[in-house]
């Protein structure tokens, strides 16, 4: 009689253990799958402004991806003398058209050639946002502009975005840049979920997710990061964060009044002035 109690015994918390386990893995799931919709991946399709619309010169290049998809893109000719490339990684929201009048600041403020890009998902780019996805979208990009002859190799500078920054960093591990230009970034995914979520183990779950911190420290390429003090998306305390952990030659570049998505217009001439003198000093 003994020996059948402690077997169900037995099998009640072997249930259990398995139940939990299940439990465990299904939340998982559920929470990265809310976790994208919420604040990771907002795309847009409809294309509603081109650079046509600011009379910028510019191819409308599509180039193919590891996994068979097409991606779209505008190629921004500089101005004359420029040998300085950005690859341009752009935030979570809406699609290239939305970024026309930020493209046309960077071409009349800068001069330099410019690539933009819509990831999967996004604008006419074919497929559907991922993680994984986002990364072989950053490949297929630096593939493209390392093919044509007008671009020089060497002179490639990553500006990342808000998520842009992220697939900057992760790139940049295998295909150094010259210099990245990261604008309103997050230290990592677990970062941002402790500080928008409210479920306690939220921050284990998602720990490896977009983890920029632990990118950053093994790159040493030189670095500016430019944050708004008023950013109430991503507080001006993950750019820093990310910051710290950084290696030399770096530079952080607090924007006063700036929120998340208007960086470059609430001080133009602090914002791209300091860009500006990034690139001069590189």
């Amino acid at each position: 009689m003994a020996n059948s109690v402690i077997w169900r015994v037995r099998w009640l918390l072997v249930r259990l253990a398995v139940g939990a386990s299940i439990a465990y893995g299904v939340t998982f799931i559920v929470l990265w799958t809310q976790l994208e919709k919420r604040f990771v991946f907002f795309p847009v399709a409809e294309l509603l402004y081109t650079p046509n619309d600011v009379n910028l010169d510019h191819e409308d290049v599509r180039i193919k991806t590891s996994d068979g998809l097409i991606l779209q893109g505008w190629f921004i000719p500089g101005k004359p003398g420029t040998d300085i490339t950005w690859l341009w990684f752009h935030g979570n929201g809406g699609n290239n058209g939305h970024r026309i009048g930020e493209l046309a600041l960077a071409h009349h403020r800068t001069g330099v050639n410019i690539f933009i890009f819509d990831y999967r998902g996004y604008g006419e780019s074919e497929g559907s946002p991922s993680e994984k996805g986002t990364h072989l979208d950053s490949r297929a990009a630096m593939e493209y502009l390392a093919s044509r002859p007008d671009v020089d190799k060497e002179r490639i500078v990553f500006m990342g975005n808000s998520l842009g920054a992220a697939l900057s960093v992760e790139l940049a591990l295998t295909q150094p840049p010259m210099a990245m230009i990261l604008v309103s970034p997050f230290a990592s995914v677990r970062d941002m979920a402790k500080l928008t979520l409210p479920f306690p183990p939220v921050g284990w779950l998602v720990r490896n997710h977009y983890d920029n911190v632990a990118r950053i420290r093994q790159l040493n390429v030189p670095l500016l990061v430019l944050h708004g003090d008023e950013d109430d998306l991503v507080p001006i305390s993950q750019g820093r964060k990310l910051y710290e952990a950084a290696n030399h030659p770096k530079r952080f570049q607090t924007l006063g009044g700036a929120a998340h998505n208007n960086t470059h217009e609430v001080n133009p001439d602090q914002f791209w002035g300091t860009i500006n003198e990034f690139l001069a000093g590189l």
